[in-house]
């Protein structure tokens, strides 16, 4: 397995494990949000991504790599829920939400094998602050998508940009491990 394979699992199998305890804590209470709110989950933590990175200070004793866990989290609940659709109660066992949470994961991991080839791994030279701006903009394009009901002319649906967000975070949770790890 490469480096980057490594490293992809190691970032997952972190956002995977918050999960699995939110999961125990909370049940699948996410489980009633409708995939505009859980855009807007994904907003608030973007926000505060680059609010932290602009500011470079934090008054809430949280930084920017548990943003980026709760990105990844949101964005395989946003899957899942534009799969189900959402409820207006708790219709999930903790072992269902987890199965999903692991069929999801593991589809958006392999679009970003598939993008990584083509694109020889050009995430590496990038800034954080750079996938902050990509999840911001994917943000805003999801949002349109929205207010048009779902429905686009040229462009990929909600699911991909949910995915492409995810797969920023892990970025940017790699390279928060890395920079970590050089200090």
């Amino acid at each position: 397995m490469t480096e980057t394979n490594k490293q992809f699992e190691r970032v997952i199998a972190q956002c995977r494990e918050l999960f699995e305890k939110k999961l125990k804590d909370y049940g699948p209470s996410w489980r009633i949000l409708r995939p505009e709110s859980v855009t807007d989950q994904l907003f608030i933590k973007a926000s505060r991504i680059r609010s932290l990175e602009i500011k470079g200070v934090s008054k809430v004793d949280e930084g920017i790599r548990p943003e980026f866990i709760a990105i990844v989290n949101y964005g395989v609940i946003g899957l899942i829920q534009l799969a189900k659709g959402f409820s207006d109660t708790t219709d999930m066992s903790y072992e269902e939400a987890l199965a999903l949470y692991d069929r999801y994961i593991t589809e958006t991991k392999e679009l970003m094998y598939a993008k990584n080839h083509d694109y020889d791994e050009a995430w590496r030279s990038m800034r954080i602050s750079s996938y902050t701006d990509l999840i911001l903009t994917k943000l805003y394009r999801t949002k349109q998508i929205e207010s048009n009901d779902g429905q686009t002319l040229v462009s990929e649906g909600v699911d991909a940009n949910y995915m492409d967000m995810i797969n920023y975070a892990l970025f940017g949770l790699i390279k928060l491990e890395e920079a970590k790890t050089e200090i």
